[in-house]
């Protein structure tokens, strides 16, 4: 892996999602791991400058360190396609499907993957009946989230049927689709996977105590007190069963280059259930893709390295004749 040889290369950060702020620290972060290893990257935030700059400027490879919408979904990932310039991560197909929780879990239902029960509500389809029906289908407390923003962004954990209306409020707001889904009570974790196709490899698996539980956009980047445990500490034979469900979850959606999944473990039955998966992962100094890596030997910069000697397009179709 020559820095040399991969040419002009965009750090894409920034953005147009409610993610921006994260999204400028995990490029800023990468962008010193790759330029202190000769790299020749530099800084372009879509939301400032146009793609079409990346072919007139002479960039030959992207690393996609955006997050959330118009970064995340297969959007910039298509306008890169167009440009042929490599990306770092999944291709189109997946990241759009990945982005959405509800299209996610219907593949992995599909495949006999576990994930929490769930109920989706159409922003102006649902009525207010069909609201207060929820408590009663899934049980309290339950997660009412946007289907389609990350970093816990919109989401509210209801424990009063009677807070159900202004959790779906706020997250319509933020979304046309409402993901209400099942609570399920126990050790939450996450873990990344590296590489394509059968080559891939599941990462150890992190174990989070937040402050309460409560695993929000503030504890998740700005405050020292939530708890990452790696080795998780989880009982013999959970994290090998976790990583071969992540890595199952990952392959099935078609991810390729680098993602991350979070799992919660039903404290009850021990049971891990799929909540959703990165397909760009933080690169924040709190971000857990890092400190995974770093666990399995692979330091900021290398992992950095890694990611975009991966960057790829998607393989064209073959043609008859």
């Amino acid at each position: 892996m020559d820095p040399k040889s991969f040419g002009k290369v965009a750090v894409l950060m920034g953005g147009r999602s409610a993610e921006r702020e994260v999204s400028l620290m995990s490029g800023a972060g990468v962008l010193k791991a790759l330029q202190g290893q000769g790299v020749d990257a530099h800084a372009f935030d879509p939301a400032e400058r146009d793609l079409s700059e990346l072919k007139r400027k002479g960039f030959k490879r992207a690393f996609i360190a955006l997050h959330g919408r118009f970064g995340e979904d297969g959007t910039v990932q298509g306008a890169l396609e167009l440009l042929g310039i490599p990306y770092t991560g999944p291709g189109v197909l997946s990241s759009a499907i990945a982005i959405d929780k509800v299209m996610t879990k219907r593949v992995w239902l599909a495949e006999g993957l576990s994930t929490p029960r769930y109920v989706l509500l159409r922003k102006g389809a649902y009525t207010p009946e069909q609201v207060a029906a929820v408590p009663r289908e899934l049980g309290l407390p339950l997660i009412v989230k946007p289907a389609r923003e990350g970093s816990s962004i919109g989401l509210a954990k209801v424990t009063q049927a009677k807070a159900m209306a202004q959790a779906v409020e706020a997250a319509a707001a933020l979304d046309c689709d409402v993901l209400c889904e099942q609570f399920i009570a126990g050790d939450e974790v996450t873990c990344p996977v590296l590489g394509s196709g059968d080559s891939a490899q599941a990462l150890p698996v992190i174990r989070i105590v937040a402050p309460e539980g409560n695993y929000d956009y503030q504890n998740k980047y700005f405050t020292d007190d939530t708890k990452y445990l790696v080795p998780c500490g989880l009982p013999e034979g959970e994290e090998a069963a976790i990583q071969a469900l992540v890595l199952k979850a990952y392959q099935v959606l078609g991810c390729r280059g680098w993602s991350r999944a979070d799992v919660m473990i039903d404290a009850a039955t021990r049971t891990p259930y799929l909540l959703e998966i990165n397909t760009s992962p933080g690169m924040t100094g709190h971000s857990l893709v890092p400190m995974s890596a770093a666990a399995a030997g692979i330091g900021y910069e290398a992992l950095c390295l890694r990611l975009l000697a991966a960057a790829r397009l998607d393989p064209e179709p073959n043609r008859a004749g």
